[in-house]
């Protein structure tokens, strides 16, 4: 897939003045990706608001499987319109029923008090290989378990700090990270921006949590799923520039498994910060 053809399918379709419809590139997936889910319906939400606005946080749940076959419905509440914030209310639908649902709230850009969290100390893009590389490597030493469709090449580059075995996941302490950006670039609308940002904020999120448990999602023991999804945007971004995706999970119970994420441009800015709880169910 082309980088042109991803941000075609996450710019949603408007068929009403807060209807929206969306569809789902051809995949390797069975099950529609969450990432671009949030991404669609941040989407539909900054369409019905004015230029000068920005989503500041999103609250989510995932509440089916999309079905990649079918397309989406982003059905937008406008629930209100102040002089600095708009909240929006995004649900997705298939089939009659209610996939996603979300709310946001969206604020002009203006200035205040400012601090953030170091970037942590951690090895440049330059120094580590990208996902395309590592899974040429992995299908000379794993041939079984990487399928054609995982080596298609794809619009958006990722080099991640540690890959684990797939067939003999090491247990590791919660903690990890990747490099991510678009290959080409994305223009300067800032709705894109903020849109493709929402598309990688799920990538290798749910993995942070089963790292201390030497499990890999190769497993056909586990089941894991998205549960919800909390996305918080501080500062003015470019996803056609690297990124660095800091990663914990400070625990897992009850079958369930909390993610922890802060995003940095490479400059060191705090650009955004996630959290993300899932589905964590061993099978025996």
């Amino acid at each position: 897939m082309e980088l042109h053809d991803l941000v075609e399918h996450l710019n949603v379709e408007q068929i009403d003045k807060y209807l929206f419809r969306g569809v789902t590139p051809v995949d390797w997936r069975k099950r529609v990706y969450g990432g671009q889910v949030i991404a669609q319906a941040i989407n539909a939400a900054l369409r019905t608001v004015d230029s000068g606005r920005r989503v500041h946080s999103l609250h989510a749940y995932f509440l089916r499987p999309g079905d990649p076959t079918l397309p989406i419905i982003y059905d937008v509440d406008p629930i209100r319109d102040g002089k600095s914030f708009t909240t929006r209310r995004v649900i997705a639908i298939q089939n009659g029923k209610a996939i996603f649902n979300s709310s946001m709230s969206l604020q002009v850009i203006e200035k205040g008090l400012e601090h953030q969290f170091d970037m942590p100390d951690i090895k440049g893009p330059e120094d580590l290989i990208s996902d395309e590389e590592y899974i040429l490597k992995l299908s000379e030493t794993h041939p079984k378990l990487v399928t054609r469709a995982m080596k298609r090449v794809q619009p958006i580059e990722v080099r991640r700090l540690h890959h684990i075995d797939p067939s003999n996941p090491e247990k590791r302490a919660p903690i990890t990270g990747l490099w991510m950006r678009s290959k080409e670039s994305l223009g300067d609308d800032p709705i894109t921006h903020q849109t493709m940002l929402a598309y990688l904020s799920d990538y290798y999120f749910m993995g942070t949590a089963i790292l201390p448990h030497g499990v890999s999602f190769f497993n056909r023991n586990l089941q894991a799923a998205s549960l919800d999804h909390v996305l918080y945007f501080h500062d003015q971004l470019r996803a056609d520039e690297w990124l660095y995706y800091h990663m914990d999970s400070p625990v897992a119970s009850g079958g369930r498994g909390l993610n922890r994420g802060t995003i940095y441009s490479q400059d060191g800015r705090l650009v955004a910060s996630s959290i993300q709880e899932g589905l964590m169910r061993i099978h025996t």
